[in-house]
């Protein structure tokens, strides 16, 4: 079993071609990316990623792309989520073919489990057709609709899940989170989902974080992190509050399609989203680029060395 996951994690953006197609040749200007700017690992066809809007053929291919992509030092976490649990385990003994360093899935979201004790048995059949990767749960409600609380996975989960190794928790739950960490003498790792906050989850226990924001301001974050752990929480709340307004800033241009245009700007075009989101019109993207100009964004982004 692979070591635990640290530090940040990011959650790249599916780059297609404007017809709609997958556009591969940008993975290998992504990965650069992330590894250039201090990004532990790629968490892949997962929200960001756009995953349930592809195909399973798709999502299979975007997979193999990166772990082909992904330089040392650069995990690659599979997100193998799918409303058929069919289709979840044939991605997760994909992720396990071509060498991935775990998976994780969410629960399923148009069905969704009514306790605990399906929500447990249908990611642990998931999690079986990879027993050789970490699992981890992926903890989502404000997409999924299932409330049950991460802790509460984990206490049903603990010894019915071979291979569990912890939660991406991507909720503002913070008893839970903190009850998640504690839960077994915190032998799970409990992996923050949400940027915004991510000094709060540090000071909860976070050893390591996944988020979209990742892909174009991971600088930023790093000086987060090195501020919290030399004790300056000074320094780190102040670094922290710069991500807040980039972050209101993006939310308030569209949310993830203004996320994948701030690739763009950034120099990684990674394309459209795809339907039912919407692109940015041209007027929206100069607006975008004119606000983060007005909150110094471009000076803290992430920089890619070709």
């Amino acid at each position: 079993m692979n070591a635990p996951l640290r530090g940040l994690i990011a959650a790249p953006f599916t780059p297609f071609r404007q017809d709609g197609r997958l556009a591969f040749e940008t993975v290998p200007r992504l990965a650069r990316l992330l590894a250039g700017n201090g990004v532990s690992g790629a968490f892949v066809c997962g929200t960001t990623g756009e995953g349930y809007s592809m195909t399973t053929d798709e999502r299979k291919q975007v997979a193999a792309v990166w772990r082909a992509a992904t330089p040392p030092g650069l995990k690659l976490i599979v997100h193998v989520g799918h409303s058929s649990g069919l289709e979840g385990r044939a991605l997760a003994r994909h992720a396990q073919e071509i060498g991935a360093d775990a998976i994780s899935t969410i629960a399923p979201s148009f069905f969704k489990p009514p306790t605990v004790v399906e929500l447990v048995a249908w990611c642990g059949e998931v999690a079986a057709a990879a027993p050789a990767l970490p699992f981890y749960y992926y903890h989502i409600p404000s997409m999924t609709g299932v409330t049950i609380p991460a802790a509460e996975f984990l206490r049903e989960a603990d010894g019915k899940i071979p291979n569990l190794a912890g939660v991406k928790f991507t909720y503002e739950d913070l008893d839970d989170y903190r009850s998640a960490c504690a839960f077994g003498g915190g032998r799970y790792t409990i992996l923050f989902g949400r940027d915004e906050i991510l000094l709060q989850g540090l000071q909860l226990g976070a050893p390591g974080a996944v988020g979209s924001t990742y892909n174009y301001a991971a600088p930023l974050y790093q000086c987060v992190l090195r501020a919290f752990a030399a004790g300056d929480l000074t320094t780190a709340a102040r670094e922290q509050a710069k991500s807040r307004r980039f972050i209101d800033v993006m939310a308030a241009a569209g949310g993830l399609p203004a996320g994948k245009t701030i690739m763009k700007l950034i120099g990684v075009d990674c394309g459209p989203v795809r339907l039912p989101l919407r692109n940015l019109s041209a007027a929206q993207e100069a607006k975008l680029r004119a606000d983060l100009e007005a909150i110094d964004f471009f000076q803290l982004a992430s920089t890619l060395v070709d």
